[in-house]
């Protein structure tokens, strides 16, 4: 589907307005799976509030910013992350360091280079840009796992309240950014978060204990769960 096919069939995003002007997210659309508004801008406040109502922007670059809101949602409950006995041993023997909001810019330009032959990436400059300034705010958090003082994986996303908003990851070397996550996974359960939102479906994610949650039950857990203080103090969280 083209931008231009897409832009006549869902709500077009006014510049000067601010999430609250997004329409439901039942009006989504099935196919392509979540769709819902073209347009508008990257700012702090129409992230905010666009995640805090289960919308995210994810596009490519060349095309205007796209808004989703898929429906099931893939989430991970922190406390039922599933860590196989060789990742663990793994964890234990690779020597490796985890690290919090330590290299967050550095952590989004690995998420954002090219993998497995791809060279395209949703995280386009702007987006590069916009996470950062959130990071700024203290919405943005990174995780870096090192390995005999190199960057070798990590992951960043966004915490709103209780619920942590996970946007990519990625490994240099084998289970880096898996323990980059076990790790986020056991601080967020003793900080009593919900849910990390991982978006959309993969495989990958269903073996490390992701499971799918209907969209409406997503956004219930959103609109109880965003409002609650963030309890956690990020910079404290380094690995001893």
């Amino acid at each position: 589907m083209t931008a231009e096919t897409i832009e006549h069939q869902i709500y077009c995003v006014a510049d000067n307005r601010i999430a609250a002007d997004f329409p439901p997210v039942e009006r989504a659309l099935a196919d392509p799976d979540g769709l819902l508004a073209i347009g508008g801008d990257l700012s702090p406040a129409r992230i905010l509030g666009a995640y805090r109502r289960g919308i995210f922007p994810w596009y490519s670059e060349g095309q205007p910013i796209l808004w989703w809101s898929p429906d099931p949602r893939c989430v991970i409950v922190p406390s039922q992350l599933k860590v196989r006995r060789s990742l663990r041993k793994a964890m234990r023997n690779r020597d490796f360091r985890v690290t919090c909001d330590r290299a967050f810019a550095d952590v989004i330009q690995a998420c954002a280079a090219p993998r497995d032959g791809v060279r395209d990436t949703w995280i386009t400059r702007e987006v590069n840009q916009a996470y950062q300034r959130l990071h700024d705010m203290g919405y943005g958090h990174s995780v870096e796992c090192w390995q005999n003082g190199r960057l070798v994986g990590g992951l960043y996303g966004l915490a709103i309240g209780h619920i942590f908003f996970g946007e990519s990851m990625f490994s240099r070397v084998s289970d880096a950014s898996k323990t980059a996550l076990v790790w986020l996974c056991e601080h967020l359960n003793e900080a009593g978060f919900a849910l990390i939102d991982c978006q959309v479906d993969s495989g990958h994610l269903q073996r490390l204990g992701a499971e799918l949650m209907p969209r409406h039950e997503f956004v219930a857990c959103l609109d109880r769960w965003c409002e609650q203080p963030g309890p956690i103090n990020w910079q404290t969280l380094d690995q001893t």
